[in-house]
């Protein structure tokens, strides 16, 4: 599993963890019951503190993404479907604010919006 840390930004690093974890989970790269690397072992590997990565895996393990079964590991949790809904739901609702922002500064009219986001949906 592939997890990249960017020190230049502002976001922690037990939060970049969470993000990219989440993302491989409802992208469905990763799928129920897949064993993540263990705590020591995913610290190690991104030489990083082991109480980071299981900051990560605690947030994870609260909104029910993963559940760890002492002595055998973290593995991910099967998904409620109306969870997945509403957090694609919410991605796609920062993405939109991004781009409304950038039509706003732009000069993109909201009927040109609309006319892009038809065109790319239909892609």
């Amino acid at each position: 599993m592939e997890i990249y840390i960017s020190n230049a930004g502002q976001t922690p690093i037990y939060a970049q963890i969470t993000a990219q974890i989440r993302e491989k989970i409802l992208t469905g790269e990763l799928q129920a019951g897949d064993a993540l690397p263990s705590i020591r072992l995913l610290a190690k590997d991104l030489r990083i503190s082991v109480i980071t990565t299981k900051r990560a895996y605690e947030d994870l393990e609260q909104e029910g993404f993963i559940h760890t079964l002492p002595g055998k590991g973290s593995f991910v949790a099967a998904q409620n479907r109306e969870l997945l809904r509403e957090q694609t739901l919410k991605r796609v609702e920062e993405f939109l604010e991004q781009a409304v922002d950038a039509a706003r500064v732009g000069g993109v009219t909201p009927a040109e919006v609309r006319e892009m986001l038809a065109l790319l949906y239909e892609e």
